[in-house]
């Protein structure tokens, strides 16, 4: 795992796709791998959420286009719904990124989701552990876009950009959804559809009122055009360059070790096992769910 560990921090992205696989089916060799990663705060990780059909592939699209114009090397997990029959990624983002998938630039890698609420998956926090250990400038999650539970995104990334439409519909009712709270940046996209000004305008008012001791950017981006991107990168470097405070990396580290805990203390537990001991257990006299639960506990 070592020679492996090597390999990805000299630039080989077959070694890096050939590590997440390891870590995706929670194998032996993945977790041996896991022990040994260096603590990387230094790369960006940049959180890309919002509603379905907010445009968040084009917007990736657009910032791939003007890092790679930038001669940087760029990672992107993109978190796919999962296939109804087997679980895998659909890998809907990777077909809108075809043209970049080619590129020495660029790492994409697909993960489904597997039913998680939080927009995330199961080993997001594993993978992008994984991913920063290349020698990439930016690592770019993009989240499939559930709605309110998007929050998860706030305890992962760095920096959470959070991606609006005009077509959106009540701005302030989305703002209450919990958006507010987790966005570092706002972007209107779609910035040429009609109402986008006052959707702009809502949302530098609600971030000036809500928000005064922090400096959240709003900027309006058409991104199939790659318009208003460069502003977007430039909100995104202040934000980073702000953000590197020891509370907010202490924070980030302990969200990840409770997920990591969590996660562990889950391993053992079958979803299956557990409906057939329900199944057998629920006619029988005396029967509560609290006690069998905390029979696993």
């Amino acid at each position: 795992m070592h020679q492996l560990l090597q390999e990805i921090q000299q630039g080989n992205f077959q070694a890096l796709a050939r590590a997440i696989t390891l870590v995706e089916n929670n194998t032996a060799d993945g977790n041996e791998l896991l022990q040994q990663l260096y603590h990387q705060n230094s790369i960006p990780l940049i959180g890309i959420t919002g509603p379905p059909g907010a445009g968040k592939s084009s917007l990736v699209n657009s910032l791939l286009d003007l890092l790679i114009a930038q001669n940087k090397t760029v990672g992107v997990i993109a978190v796919d719904p999962s296939s109804p029959f087997n679980l895998g990624a659909l890998l809907g983002d990777r077909v809108r990124m075809s043209k970049h998938f080619n590129s020495g630039k660029v790492f994409i890698r697909s993960m489904a989701s597997r039913g998680s609420l939080g927009g995330l998956c199961d080993k997001i926090l594993e993978v992008t552990d994984v991913m920063r250990q290349a020698p990439f400038d930016f690592v770019l999650v993009e989240t499939v876009g559930v709605g309110q539970s998007e929050v998860e995104i706030a305890g992962l990334a760095d920096t959470t950009v959070v991606v609006l439409v005009p077509e959106a519909g009540d701005e302030v009712q989305t703002m209450k959804a919990g958006l507010m709270e987790i966005a570092d940046v706002f972007v209107v996209n779609k910035a040429d559809h009609a109402d986008a000004d006052k959707l702009f305008l809502n949302l530098k008012t609600l971030v000036h009122e809500k928000m005064a001791d922090e400096k959240i950017g709003v900027v309006k981006t058409i991104a199939t055009q790659n318009e208003g991107t460069a502003d977007l990168l430039q909100q995104i470097l202040l934000h980073h360059q702000s953000s590197q405070n020891q509370q907010r990396k202490l924070h980030l580290l302990t969200e990840k070790a409770w997920r990591i805990i969590q996660t562990k203390r889950m391993e053992n537990v079958s979803r299956e096992s557990l409906q057939n001991e329900i199944a057998a257990a629920i006619n029988t006299e005396g029967f509560n769910i609290y006690k069998l639960a905390a029979t696993h506990a």
